[in-house]
């Protein structure tokens, strides 16, 4: 009877290594339990932003600039980065409905950027989307999707 249990497990060890149903060892040194050794991340290899960012300081200075007077607000978006290889200042939007002189402001900083505000074709509360230097110049991280306030000039 012995016997016959011993061949039984024998097989079934058997069978397991069969279908692939192992049990490895540990690498030498490796504890369980313990996280594998982390490779280093690469550094990134392409452009940053300001090697994307093709304004001058005059550009930019320009941009800056507040208008005395003469401004409709439109409201307010969310906006994320545009396509950062497409240059200037400018902002798609469902805000507005043709291509017209605008300004965009950052209200946790102040901050403003005249734009050339562009139809998305999207409604109003879809979100837009702005060019990488007016982003720059509000002062916002490229990661970060804040709200701001749309004005036409």
């Amino acid at each position: 009877m012995r016997a016959l249990i011993g061949l039984g497990l024998v097989l079934a060890v058997a069978g397991c290594a069969q279908l692939g149903i192992t049990r490895k060892a540990p690498a030498p040194g490796a504890q369980s339990g313990t996280p594998a050794t982390a490779m280093p991340l690469p550094k990134p290899s392409g452009p940053n932003a300001a090697a994307l960012d093709t304004t001058t300081a005059a550009q930019r200075a320009e941009a800056a600039q507040k208008p005395a007077s003469g401004e409709t607000k439109l409201g307010a978006t969310i906006a994320s980065l545009g396509d950062p290889t497409d240059p200037g200042f400018w902002m798609r939007t469902g805000l507005v409905s043709v291509e017209r002189k605008g300004r965009i402001e950052n209200p946790k900083t102040g901050k403003s950027a005249k734009v050339t505000l562009i139809p998305s074709g999207k409604p109003a509360g879809a979100g837009s989307e702005v060019s990488l230097p007016a982003l720059r110049l509000l002062e916002v991280p490229l990661t970060e999707l804040p709200e701001l306030t749309v004005y036409r000039l």
